[in-house]
């Protein structure tokens, strides 16, 4: 699993230069096809990982008495929705060609002939 924590994806928006973006494809459809796949598997993959570390703080007692406001938990929880998101990431891995990619459409094609 790639450390998200550690990109330089931005964190707000930014405009970007069509020309780069539809580049690797030629085709701008499938660009944006590609990177909201690639969007999602990222935002599953910090998804099971916040609830993995949520999960170490969960108490599991039915008592109303028992329930507190974890200071750690709230701390990793403001952690991650400070990160960039999972569209910033998958875009910034798309522009820097980290993401690979393939069209079965077209690799049928060039096997015929």
């Amino acid at each position: 699993m790639k450390d998200y924590k550690v990109t330089n994806a931005p964190e707000t928006t930014v405009t970007f230069d069509r020309n780069k973006v539809e580049e690797p494809t030629d085709n701008i459809y499938e660009a944006i096809s590609i990177m909201a796949k690639r969007a999602n598997q990222i935002s599953n993959e910090l998804k099971r990982e916040l609830i993995e570390k949520l999960d170490e703080f969960a108490t599991h007692n039915d008592s109303l008495e028992e329930i507190f406001e974890n200071k750690e938990q709230i701390e990793v929880s403001r952690f991650y929705e400070k990160l960039p998101k999972p569209t910033s990431i998958a875009i910034k891995e798309w522009l820097d060609g980290e993401i690979y990619h393939r069209n079965p459409e077209e690799s049928e094609s060039d096997s015929i002939e």
